[in-house]
């Protein structure tokens, strides 16, 4: 199925601001490769131009669209970036990481090293990598 790639980067971002919540999702029709949003509020979901199919839980005609933690871009993509770009704080980056509040003390950090547009541009570019990588997985055709 073919879809634009900024159409699936744009439901996997709304995926992950909603951090999966249950009602809060995307998915990509397997058929048609078109984007549906399903909102927690039934309300907001009167909004959107589309309805949701009602069957949109079956797997077979619509694939989930993943969050960060779906593609493993949490905790072991930032320490990949710190090993990479600031391995002096490693040590300090796992204690973070070990508490509560780790992604605010660690931004707070990367502030500290001037590090913030690195970290953005990294993450970015991993995130790109892992939803291609996602597409080709499930025979989703991109189109730029």
């Amino acid at each position: 199925m073919p879809a634009r790639f900024g159409d699936i980067l744009q439901a996997f971002e709304f995926a992950d601001v909603s951090g999966g919540m249950e009602g809060c999702r995307a998915f990509v029709c397997r058929q048609t490769g078109k984007i549906y949003y399903q909102f927690e509020d039934d309300d907001l979901q009167e909004l959107k131009d589309d309805e949701l199919p009602d069957d949109i839980e079956n797997e077979t005609k619509y694939l989930p669209v993943p969050n960060s933690h779906g593609l493993d871009l949490g905790k072991p993509l930032v320490l990949a970036f710190v090993r990479e770009h600031l391995p002096s704080d490693l040590d300090q980056v796992r204690f973070i990481f070990s508490k509560r509040g780790a992604y605010e003390n660690f931004k707070t950090l990367l502030s500290r090293r001037r590090a913030i547009d690195d970290w953005h541009d990294y993450r970015n570019q991993a995130t790109e990598r892992a939803l291609r990588d996602w597409c080709k997985l499930h025979s989703i055709e991109i189109t730029d």
